[in-house]
């Protein structure tokens, strides 16, 4: 109890309690007090070290220790390699969370083995809901350039080889905004779906398209995938335009009907920052930035903003004669410390040699590596390699491959289609089903999305605080685990 609590229960108690004075306190801190503890004193010999050890396993510091982490008790015959083979980490990340190990493995000491991630509870999730009088008709713009394909002149496979990034591409969103429809169509929802071919970029397919339709007619329109033709659509209606890739293009949108399903690249950094910030209060910070001027803006902006919020150390390392010499980032290392080291470049050779760097390190060093998002140069990289190092990073999508939705989906899916879903049909299904979702409420769509923000399969939506235009602002902060499996950590 505090010194002030027992003044106020106690005002003629002066100074400090003399030896058989009465104290008044409350009943529930009394019996608390009585309760007896349990105590295991060890005196042992293990690896030739002798060690009295005193565990107070209801000491609220013990409590703690046990609910924030997997916990694991020393027995006898124990060494760090049986550890590893059995809990999946090293003598190296041990000592960060147990320094006391640095005097050896000792019988009875209670280490903690790794933190344990908590569930992610969310809050103001959108709740769908249908109104069963509501009626919608939607408008799917592709450019799957069908004028291209005689079905007696071209095989499928000759199709597909020709022009097939931006087919398959559109092919797949497809097949996913037509199993979205299928899904809400099963649940009652009566829906007129139109999909209308875009063409080749630049040509007038999109002019005859508004001119011998009345779009109007529309409750959305989903499409086209190019920014320019997304902007005509906008201003040519008054109805919701949603744009369903990312474009750089997309920060100078204007029409306040287009609504940016992807969120903005720039975004990802201050969401990292933002993490960083809630979680590293102590500990060391080593940002690895190219010498391109936009990159090493980022990163001084993102160094500053960090030592205004936190207590680590930072530096910012860039490549001298084109790379970074191993030597340099190990010395901006810290041993027995937090060690999180930001990649803010995309340079293939610099992140490959910086995480070679980081993956053996000296005995009490351990790090962290985040990015602001898994471009594609982190494609090139094994997968056992990130696992390592705990890569972590900024994305717009997330698949959890045991979650009902995502199981139901690639289910439907595989049965409709005789194939597993690419990224663009989930992205496909995904936007397209919480579009209509929202729209089957009965409510316009910028009312829905002051409600909250949805996840389906593997996107999140999250519309509130956008500007003039809607921009979808909901993203996941990914990490891999040892095991090669991705945690959600927010």
């Amino acid at each position: 109890m505090k010194t002030e609590k027992l003044l106020r229960l106690n005002p003629d108690v002066v100074g400090e309690p003399k030896p058989n004075t009465f104290l008044v306190v409350p009943e529930q801190k009394l019996n608390n007090l009585k309760k007896p503890t349990k105590k295991e004193v060890i005196e042992e010999k293990l690896d030739t070290i002798s060690n009295k050890l005193i565990i107070d396993k209801d000491s609220t510091v013990v409590e703690n220790v046990f609910k924030n982490f997997e916990v694991y008790e020393i027995k006898k015959g124990d060494t760090f390699y049986n550890i590893e083979k059995r809990f999946g980490v090293n003598r190296q990340e041990l000592l960060v969370l147990n320094p006391e190990l640095k005097e050896g493995l000792k019988l009875g000491m209670v280490l903690k083995i790794k933190e344990i991630i908590p569930e992610i509870i969310d809050e103001d999730e959108y709740e769908d809901y249908i109104d069963f009088n509501k009626d919608l008709k939607v408008a799917l713009l592709l450019p799957l350039k069908t004028y291209k394909y005689q079905v007696d002149t071209l095989t499928l496979k000759q199709i597909f080889a020709k022009d097939a990034a931006l087919l398959n591409i559109a092919t797949d969103f497809y097949l996913g905004a037509e199993l979205a429809v299928d899904s809400l169509r099963n649940k009652g929802v009566n829906i007129d779906f139109s999909v209308f071919d875009t063409g080749e970029r630049g040509a007038n397919n999109l002019g005859d398209i508004i001119y011998d339709n009345n779009l109007n007619d529309n409750d959305v329109v989903i499409g086209p995938f190019y920014s320019d033709e997304a902007q005509t659509i906008a201003s040519s209606v008054n109805i919701p335009v949603v744009f369903p890739v990312y474009s750089k293009n997309q920060s100078s949108f204007a029409n306040r009907n287009i609504i940016k399903t992807s969120p903005d690249k720039k975004m990802f950094r201050d969401v990292l920052t933002t993490y960083i910030k809630e979680n590293m209060v102590d500990g060391n910070i080593v940002i690895v930035s190219d010498n391109s001027f936009e990159n090493l803006q980022a990163s001084n902006k993102m160094q500053a903003s960090l030592q205004f919020s936190t207590n680590a150390l930072i530096n910012i390392i860039t490549p001298q004669d084109g790379y970074i010499e191993k030597s340099r980032i190990i010395n901006l290392l810290q041993p027995n410390t937090k060690n999180w080291v930001i990649l803010t470049s995309n340079d293939q050779l610099l992140v490959s040699d910086a995480i070679n760097s980081l993956i053996s390190l000296p005995e009490e060093t351990t790090v962290k590596v985040f990015a602001t998002d898994k471009s594609n140069v982190f494609e090139k990289i094994d997968n056992n390699k990130l696992a390592k190092i705990g890569f972590t990073y900024v994305s717009d999508e997330f698949s959890d491959t045991s979650s009902f939705e995502a199981i139901s989906f690639n289910g439907q899916y595989l049965k409709k289609n005789k194939a597993l879903p690419s990224y663009y049909a989930t992205k496909g299904f995904d936007i397209t089903y919480d579009i209509l979702m929202r729209l089957a409420s009965g409510k316009k769509l910028e009312d829905t999305f002051s409600e909250g923000f949805s996840k389906r399969v593997e996107t999140k939506f999250d519309y509130r605080n956008s500007d003039r235009v809607p921009e979808n602002k909901g993203v996941f902060i990914i990490q891999y685990n040892q095991d090669l499996t991705l945690s959600r950590l927010k």
